[in-house]
């Protein structure tokens, strides 16, 4: 492994900066200052910048010969409404926001790269240093999309790039194909009729109604669904009554359905529609079924994926780049895959040992509220994004 010497200089005075954003996180659509500490590295760099595009998002331009080739790099620059359990000194300083998915790595890597850009632009053409906002939950690729990303910064393929806890540090994974899976939610009102908790035949139990309900909606997934196809629906919340001597009104399922294709979750959202509704028939009950598709599947282009497969076998060697497995989790990078070639992938953050006195007593995965980003990943992170871009915008 080679790393770029520049990058390797630079990586305190980066980590200083990772830390700085982790202390101080940003919900989606919120990242003021987070995007003023982007845009003002760059542009203290000599890298214009961009900014506004989905609210909060910052585009920094690289260029360097004639070439009018193209290539954009994304981090995702939004933090998680969870309070962090970490008492080390760069610990979340704003109650109920935490760093708790490594954007604010993600956010040092490439602006590592960027720095690196800033004094040697070994290549002919634009890199395009792509900073989105809200992507935990909010959709900002979408808006960054919608306000003419692609447009006003025509680029050839798109890449982005997460870090896997559990992965070591030193290896990468990625496959083509599907990657992550769509997110989609429900929530189904239903309404019966309320009653004495002594006299349940005067009533409409919705409580039965639901339990019924979910367990019907488990052979959506084992008997209409094809076994070789992916999905998953879980019910994470049910909601009813205020009394231990009341049979309530109404009760509300809600929860999120998982898959890697459109046909496969326009069966379940119809299957989960018919089960509802004649569910709540037969207990002469009736229901609201709502149904909000959010991120769609996150689909890798075969070529871009190989291409991006080769620039890690260089950097770390074959025997560190592995198959990765696709996972139900989401990530909006998909919006951009839509719309552009791309690939998207991950970088191992480690088994959690980097973490330093301070931290929490659970383990250091995504989302947990005692995580903390690898700062030794950033070199690596930031000269794959460079070598990246090098092959990518080099003579083929």
């Amino acid at each position: 492994m080679q790393l770029i010497e520049s990058i390797l200089a630079d990586a305190a005075s980066v980590r200083a900066i990772r830390r700085d954003l982790h202390a101080h996180p940003e919900l989606c659509f919120e990242e003021h200052r987070t995007s003023d500490l982007i845009a003002k590295t760059l542009e203290g760099w000599g890298i214009p910048v961009v900014r506004g595009l989905g609210k909060t998002g910052v585009v920094g331009i690289v260029k360097n010969g004639s070439s009018t080739r193209a290539v954009g790099l994304r981090a995702d620059i939004d933090a998680l409404p969870m309070t962090e359990h970490n008492r080390f000194e760069h610990a979340s300083r704003h109650a109920g926001k935490m760093h708790a998915c490594g954007h604010d790595g993600h956010t040092a890597m490439l602006l590592a790269a960027a720095k690196h850009f800033a004094r040697q632009r070994d290549f002919d053409g634009t890199v395009y240093l792509v900073f989105q906002p809200a992507e935990e939950g909010g959709g900002g690729a979408r808006e960054m999309i919608n306000d003419g990303l692609f447009e006003r910064f025509p680029m050839e393929a798109i890449f982005g790039m997460h870090n896997w806890p559990g992965l070591a540090l030193g290896q990468f994974a990625i496959k083509p194909g599907p990657c992550f899976a769509s997110s989609n939610e429900f929530k189904i009102t239903i309404k019966g009729k309320g009653a004495h908790g002594a006299m349940p035949h005067l009533g409409i139990d919705p409580v039965p109604v639901a339990c019924q309900m979910v367990q019907a909606f488990q052979t959506i997934i084992t008997r209409n669904k094809r076994p070789i196809d992916t999905g998953v629906i879980s019910v994470t919340m049910i909601h009813t009554g205020e009394a231990t001597n009341v049979v309530p009104e109404s009760c509300v399922i809600e929860g999120t359905v998982r898959t890697f294709t459109t046909e496969v979750l326009d069966l379940i959202e119809r299957r989960m529609k018919t089960v509802a509704e004649a569910t709540c028939a037969a207990f002469e009950a009736s229901c609201e079924f709502e149904f909000e598709r959010n991120y769609p599947p996150t689909i890798n282009h075969p070529e871009e994926a190989a291409f991006a497969r080769r620039v890690m076998e260089g950097l770390v060697g074959a025997d560190n780049v592995f198959e990765m497995e696709p996972t139900m989790g989401a990530e909006d990078f998909s919006y951009f895959l839509q719309a552009k070639a791309g690939a998207y992938f991950v970088i191992g953050n480690g088994d959690g040992s980097h973490r330093e006195g301070g931290h929490g007593l659970g383990p250091c995965m995504l989302h947990n509220p005692s995580y903390d980003f690898n700062d030794d990943l950033i070199p690596l992170g930031a000269t794959f994004w460079v070598r990246l871009a090098e092959a990518w915008l080099s003579p083929r």
